[in-house]
């Protein structure tokens, strides 16, 4: 596999465990992203069904379909974040959800004649969206979020079932926007660097990392942590170290990741400003992987990547990596260095 691929298999995650693909509005099982995942998993198996235009019919078959097949993750993209959202019970994906389609249709002309994006099962290649099929997702989109807000539900079951639920929300998806509204009731959101579509840098960078800590908590898999102070990603100017970047990915293959920055001593601009740098250059990995502390040696992990010894660095209980020293001047030299360690 070429380094600049962005085709990576990982054949440790989701081994044995079965996912389901729910497809978007228009589109078929013969999605390119059903290839992707089944690319990128390569011992997990990947099922995918054609689903009807029709809503209620598409739901019920989504339905029983999760039920016969016990996925161990569900995956589901625009309309079929919608409809993942709805089939509670089950760890899940959405990505780019179409909570309120009926409204995306009107907003963006996908009435009238359609023509699906990939081949059915069925051979039928179009279709026409009437003003009563808008109606009928309409329908639909207002059983969104019913298990979740309804008062026969206890907190407990609430609390459980958000645990479940991750949304990824493309922050250049300029058809679907419905962030805030997923935030209403789901507290797992975040922002990923892409657009409505997916593609293969989308879903190694940004769909990945979710799916693997989704396969840890499943496996009780506990990873060695591994810190990196963020003056050993970025310099004073803020700009990346070389190959920083490149090195963090690689380590999130075997390792817990997480980002130390100094604790800023009530300079809230400074939080911001670090919050900022560390969604729009680290971006999803970084979602509840960043510590502010002035203790570093109360920090509780395997290794410490620091070119400071300052903060309680020096006495760090794990293993100090100095970047930056003769050792490892280079982010290079700290991916041999764990190479070598294979994972440990």
């Amino acid at each position: 596999m070429e380094e600049n691929s962005y085709i990576k298999q990982f054949p440790d995650i989701m081994k044995g465990k079965k996912i389901m693909y729910v497809h978007g509005f228009g589109s078929s099982a013969q999605t390119g992203t059903v290839t992707r995942i089944q690319e990128m998993l390569p011992n997990a198996t990947v099922i995918a069904e054609d689903i009807p235009v029709h809503p209620a019919e598409g739901f019920a078959m989504l339905k029983a379909m999760a039920e016969r097949e016990q996925p161990h993750l569900i995956i589901g993209t625009s309309m079929g974040g919608m409809y993942t959202e709805m089939l509670h019970g089950f760890d899940r994906i959405l990505i780019n959800p179409a909570f309120q389609i009926a409204d995306t249709m009107g907003a963006h002309g996908m009435t009238g004649r359609q023509v699906f994006q990939n081949p059915r099962k069925d051979g039928v290649q179009e279709f026409i969206v009437t003003k009563s099929m808008v109606k009928e997702y309409r329908e639909m989109q207002e059983q969104c979020f019913q298990y979740i807000s309804s008062p026969e539900v206890s907190d407990e079951e609430k609390a459980a079932e958000q645990r479940r639920v991750w949304a990824l929300f493309g922050d250049k998806d300029d058809l679907v926007d419905t962030y805030d509204l997923y935030m209403q009731y789901y507290s797992q959101g975040i922002s990923f660097h892409g657009e409505h579509r997916t593609n293969d840098k989308v879903f190694l960078n940004s769909v990945m990392p979710v799916i693997r800590w989704i396969d840890d908590r499943q496996e009780g898999r506990e990873r060695p942590i591994v810190y990196i102070s963020i003056t050993a990603l970025r310099d004073h100017r803020n700009m990346q170290h070389s190959s920083a970047m490149k090195a963090f990915r690689r380590l999130l293959e075997s390792y817990q990741v997480y980002v130390v920055a100094d604790s800023p001593n009530y300079d809230l601009g400074y939080v911001k400003a670090v919050q900022e740098w560390t969604r729009e250059v680290v971006n999803v990995p970084a979602y509840r992987h960043l510590i502010f502390t002035n203790q570093k040696n109360l920090l509780y992990g395997d290794y410490l990547i620091d070119p400071s010894s300052e903060n309680g660095a020096s006495d760090f209980m794990g293993t100090r990596i100095a970047f930056g020293s003769d050792t490892f001047k280079t982010w290079e030299e700290i991916m041999e260095y764990f190479e070598r360690l294979g994972g440990q």
